[in-house]
């Protein structure tokens, strides 16, 4: 294998493997990522057989061939050098030689034929959708994902679509529920019967792509995996098995008190007194009164705070405990400038929603004070 490629073109393609590369080395063969040089292009094949991607960019082929080598090790090489085009050649051990002007360097490589099948797909059933809106979802939803590795069916976001409802997406980890529903007119179909679990750092480098791209992509669930597909770009996900809990029984319906926040008063003062809370359970309790509600924090070993903000609410005094970064990772979720607060008593989870908007729904459980 011999290539000439440009700088720009080689560390776009390198780019993209970065965070799909394992780390760990279980499996010390997906530190590396597979170069295929053919037909005008050179392909980057990657995985850490959760998340796969694959690439191409248009080059110079001198001899085609393929070979992997460690993907870090390239993507910094090809930062370092200058602009313009650099040659890439297999040699006989299957390494990979790097020159450019007068810098040469050679890195380790591997056959092609130790690297993992890469996973295929028929490409039969893609929906088209607007990137800015898939990544809105994920946004208003990964925070909630579950971090446990033995409630492994919560460790993703729970997609689904329902005849004339379009998409929804759903994740808790037990103590919070994020829920948004976009109504997208004649989308065509790509879930048949329950929804599918994206795993977190599946739903990170869909994230990663959709930032990149301006309009339109193609999505597709074939089996076992979640398909992402932009021009040459191709990402696929293995979908978490298992089934997801009925998340509609943790939303509570009927919430006798309501509360409406400017969002940006809320989250500064639940930051600025959550400092000096707790630091693993970052308790803040929430005083409401008639026109006004008084946020305190209480640490032994650090101190104490409390601030008052205004907010719009006429029902009974309460008191309530909750974790602040729950909260606040869902103010920071929403652009509104109002939210809506509900609850029922310092026993039952309140529910937030931006002002104006129901397509977006998050619960928070209480905490004992």
């Amino acid at each position: 294998m011999k290539v000439q490629i440009e700088k720009k073109d080689l560390i776009n393609l390198l780019a993209k493997t970065q965070n799909i590369v394992e780390k760990k080395n279980t499996m010390p063969v997906l530190v590396n990522v597979l170069l295929e040089a053919g037909e005008d292009q050179l392909r980057a094949f990657a995985t850490d057989l959760e998340v796969s991607i694959t690439d191409s960019v248009l080059c110079k082929i001198v001899n085609p061939g393929k070979v992997a080598v460690s993907a870090k090790n390239l993507f910094e090489i090809a930062k370092e050098l200058s602009e313009g085009p650099i040659q890439l050649t297999k040699k006989e051990n299957y390494w990979l030689e790097i020159r450019q002007g007068k810098y040469t360097s050679s890195i380790v490589g591997i056959s092609a034929e130790e690297y993992p099948v890469f996973p295929t797909n028929q490409g039969n059933n893609f929906a088209r959708l607007e990137a800015s809106i898939l990544k809105e979802m994920i946004d208003k939803t990964i925070y909630s994902v579950s971090t446990d590795e033995t409630r492994y069916h919560l460790n993703g976001v729970y997609f689904e679509q329902k005849p004339d409802a379009g998409y929804t997406m759903v994740a808790t980890d037990g103590h919070r529920l994020s829920l948004i529903s976009k109504k997208i007119a004649s989308l065509k179909s790509i879930t048949q019967g329950p929804g599918v679990i994206i795993p977190r750092k599946g739903l990170n480098e869909i994230k990663k792509l959709l930032e990149s791209i301006g309009g339109e992509f193609e999505v597709a669930i074939e089996g076992p995996q979640l398909i992402i597909r932009h021009e040459k770009t191709i990402l696929m996900i293995r979908l978490i098995e298992g089934k997801y809990p009925n998340y509609q029984q943790f939303i509570p319906q009927k919430l006798s008190l309501k509360i409406i926040i400017n969002r940006e008063a809320f989250l500064s003062s639940l930051k600025r007194v959550s400092l000096l809370a707790n630091q693993k359970s970052k308790a803040v309790t929430l005083m409401l009164s008639n026109g006004r509600m008084e946020i305190t924090s209480n640490n032994p070993e650090l101190g104490d705070a409390k601030e008052e903000i205004e907010v719009n609410y006429t029902g009974a005094d309460l008191k309530i405990g909750f974790n602040a970064k729950y909260i606040t990772d869902v103010l920071s979720a929403i652009n509104d400038e109002e939210i809506d607060f509900e609850i029922n008593d310092q026993l039952s989870p309140g529910l937030v929603r931006p002002h104006n908007d129901t397509s977006y729904t998050c619960v928070v459980m209480p905490m004992r004070i």
